[in-house]
């Protein structure tokens, strides 16, 4: 009987362990920003710079257009796209938004509910002012 309760109790420690190691973060998010490539597109100067992060600029998007056969798009100021929205309204729009290309929008949706917290938690955290918004698409020449 205590050999039982003493294996329950370290599944417990473990799983209160594990879910601790699994919250929601501003570092957490940072990272997915990064590994995710979100600065990439998102972040002007993040490519040239050989991927050093300027919060200053972070995520405010890009007036360098990507074109293709859907016409020309632009990266969004991801800054803009949070400043209304509570962080389950975020959780909701990672889930189900959808947009024109290069944007990988099917990768946000297999974000879990921490990482998307934790991006939302990493935009909200970013320095400066907000930026301006991305220039609108174009149609196809």
């Amino acid at each position: 009987m205590i050999r039982h309760l003493a294996i329950a109790a370290a599944g417990f420690a473990l799983s209160a362990a594990g879910a601790a190691a699994q919250d929601a973060s501003v570092d957490y998010g940072a990272h997915l920003a990064v590994i995710g490539g979100c600065h990439d597109c998102h972040t002007v100067g993040y490519n040239e710079s050989g991927g050093q992060v300027d919060p200053n600029v972070a995520l405010k998007g890009n007036p360098m257009g990507y074109q293709g056969p859907w016409g020309t798009t632009f990266a969004k100021n991801l800054r803009l796209t949070v400043k209304d929205m509570s962080e389950d309204d975020w959780v909701t729009f990672s889930d189900t938004f959808e947009t024109a290309p290069p944007m990988p929008w099917y990768n946000v949706h297999a974000f879990t509910d921490v990482e998307a917290r934790s991006l939302y938690q990493y935009i909200k955290s970013l320095p400066g002012d907000l930026g301006e918004p991305a220039p609108e698409a174009l149609p196809p020449a």
